[in-house]
């Protein structure tokens, strides 16, 4: 998608600026191809410097509310000091690296329902700066991270939505200000213990981290209660693990977990379980410095994993086209067109207070 705007900050008669992307489709890790491309207007200008910067709707805290805020978590150097002359067209490429914790927004070809991003370019002038252009771009799942939603499909989880909140996970290496938590309502086999799953990803060059969030189902004298699950899968392992099996068994331990601490009495005190299995075969990403999963920690309640956050309620990028009829079945559907999920960003592009991470 290409938006052509006239730059406001150099008043009537100014330059337009073009970024257009290689392709908008892209992964963690990935780079984002593309140029920006200046036309002069109808006199000379000198330009400062030109960069761009992805940007996306994380929900914030504030003053006993919640909102949504429009934060931009990574900036690119395009261009520093030059002279554009009146009428003249000049083409400048764009490598934006993509960050690995950047968060999912489509799967199956289809955009995940909650998530926006973009890249916007910024010109700047004599002091003046003007984000005149805005386009859509779709972060796709490392395939590690699709074979575990996959995962959650195949056992029957329904996808319920996905957000970005702000803060950080206690106890994991975070460099954006911000996490994602994709929701699932829980299957019919783990109903009787559990509501819902909250699934967080926390991607490196040499693996991904896996923060599970469980909303417990209370008893007839006792409430419900969260409790948490975190894992370690290397990028190697996406081809060589049952992760259906995987993902039950993490979920398994966690009600089984959890009713050992009902039993005993035991709530709010942590237990942690035995690494899961010893994966690590060679594949197409970096190798883990420890090959397989970490332990697994359970019972974790409270707010005391996460910080800053709030009180909560209770395949292939050539094929992702063909992948949209196996999406809705595995408890995925796109809840926005394309056109929709741009339109979601409004006029906060105007805005001039966004939090640069």
């Amino acid at each position: 998608m290409v938006f052509k705007k006239m730059l406001g900050a150099f008043g009537v008669g100014g330059p337009s600026v073009d970024t257009v992307l290689s392709n908008p489709n892209t992964r963690p890790g990935l780079m984002l191809g593309g140029q920006v491309n200046l036309t002069g207007g109808s006199h000379d200008v000198e330009i400062d410097h030109i960069t761009v910067g992805l940007v996306t709707r994380v929900e914030m805290d504030g003053a006993g509310e919640e909102y949504d805020a429009l934060v931009e978590f990574h900036r690119v150097h395009v261009s520093g000091s030059l002279h554009l002359r009146a009428g003249q067209h000049l083409s400048l490429p764009l490598q934006v690296p993509m960050p690995w914790e950047t968060p999912v927004t489509s799967l199956y070809g289809q955009p995940l329902h909650g998530m926006t991003m973009g890249l916007r370019t910024e010109v700047a002038v004599r002091g003046a700066v003007d984000k005149g252009d805005l386009d859509p771009v779709y972060v796709h799942p490392l395939p590690v991270q699709e074979r575990i939603l996959e995962a959650f499909g195949r056992l029957g989880f329904q996808f319920k939505g996905a957000d970005l909140e702000r803060g950080h996970i206690s106890g994991v290496h975070q460099s954006l200000p911000f996490y994602q938590e994709v929701e699932y309502y829980a299957a019919p086999q783990y109903a009787h213990g559990i509501n819902e799953v909250e699934l967080t990803f926390v991607a490196a060059e040499r693996g991904v981290d896996i923060v599970l969030e469980f909303d417990k189902r209370g008893g007839l004298f006792t409430g419900g209660h969260d409790s948490y699950g975190r894992y370690h899968a290397a990028h190697a392992d996406a081809d060589s693990v049952d992760w259906a099996a995987q993902v039950d068994t993490w979920v398994r331990q966690a009600l089984d977990q959890y009713q050992g601490l009902r039993a005993n009495h035991g709530y709010g005190q942590p237990a942690y379980g035995q690494p899961a299995h010893g994966y690590g075969a060679p594949g197409g990403y970096p190798p883990p410095q420890q090959s397989g999963y970490g332990h697994a920690a359970y019972g974790q309640h409270g707010g005391g994993h996460y910080e800053d956050h709030h009180e909560r309620r209770g395949p292939g990028m050539g094929a992702m086209a063909a992948g949209v009829v196996g999406g809705a079945a595995l408890g995925f559907a796109g809840g926005m067109v394309a056109e929709e999920v741009f339109d979601s960003f409004g006029g906060d592009e105007d805005e001039g207070g966004d939090d640069e991470g």
